[in-house]
């Protein structure tokens, strides 16, 4: 069960947390639980009325409306919107509620409307991206289990899989080559499939290491393949001692060949000092970047 503070709930919801409380005050629409030191948090189920609140309200329903709405009326008139837009922020909100409450065929079912609406490539950067973002919010929040997590991930990774597999394309002969891998200890692997499946798109010819590759086997790896460029993802945090001595054994192992990187911010500091190793914000600007490497 979640335990949000007002904060966390501002963060998710995008309502900042004064417009909540006057909600509170003034329409009920929320009534938080108070801790013995009498500090105010927040249940799944107001998370997941907030956010449906936040949907209708940032479509036009006047609060005063919304307030009037039992939560089934609520719930259908969210997805009576859902059926008629394409609002990203919408589709989001109602991906993070089927996380909360493991609703496999709701967020089955939605995510395909989407896909359907703008195609695949679309959903992954203007759905999935920032909807593992808020994933990544309530999890360092500690609201979310390791689990629903899990649950959740592990679906999305099945899309990206099966879209990878149905790409129809004609690579050339002398395409340049590029491998992806995640180092030791990196075991979030969503994004770096999603970086697979848009340069295969683009005609690479491309080689899914996979995720915790040991640098020895990275080596090997590397050796045989003979990639013009490689794709890796840090999210984890390690020291900055262990992330430099890393990062200046990829750099010179590997000096002839540009490895493109994302992760934290301060990664991209870290980077700057090897001539070889680049930062990438997201999905999108590696989009563009190997655009023009074709």
């Amino acid at each position: 069960m979640g335990n949000y503070s007002i904060k966390e709930l501002e963060k998710l919801s995008g309502i900042k947390a004064h417009t909540i409380r006057i909600w509170e005050k003034r329409h009920q629409i929320i009534d938080p639980k108070r801790t013995d030191t009498n500090i105010r948090f927040y249940s799944d189920d107001d998370l997941k009325k907030i956010l449906n609140v936040s949907i209708l309200n940032n479509n036009g329903y006047k609060i005063s409306y919304i307030a009037d709405l039992s939560i089934k009326e609520l719930t259908n008139t969210v997805k009576q919107l859902s059926e008629e837009k394409t609002d990203a922020a919408l589709f989001i909100d109602q991906l993070t509620i089927c996380m909360i409450d493991f609703d496999e065929v709701g967020f089955e079912k939605k995510l395909a409307g989407f896909i359907l609406k703008i195609g695949f490539e679309r959903t992954l950067l203007e759905i999935i991206y920032p909807f593992l973002t808020k994933i990544g919010v309530l999890w360092l929040s500690g609201n979310i289990s390791p689990i629903q997590e899990h649950f959740i991930t592990n679906l999305i990774r099945q899309k990206i899989i099966v879209a990878i597999d149905g790409l129809d394309v004609k690579t050339d002969e002398n395409a340049k080559k590029v491998a992806f891998f995640l180092p030791e200890n990196e075991m979030h692997e969503i994004g770096l499939l999603f970086f697979h499946y848009l340069l295969k798109k683009l005609k690479f010819k491309t080689y899914y290491l996979g995720q915790y590759v040991p640098f020895d086997d990275l080596v090997k790896s590397v050796e045989i393949i003979q990639p013009d460029m490689m794709v890796a993802s840090i999210s984890y945090s390690p020291s900055a001692r262990q992330l430099n001595q890393f990062l200046k054994n990829l750099a010179e192992t590997f000096n002839g060949t540009d490895i493109y990187i994302t992760g934290q911010s301060q990664l991209k500091q870290s980077l700057s000092q090897f001539k070889n190793l680049h930062f990438f914000e997201d999905a999108l600007a590696l989009k563009e970047l190997f655009s023009s490497k074709i």
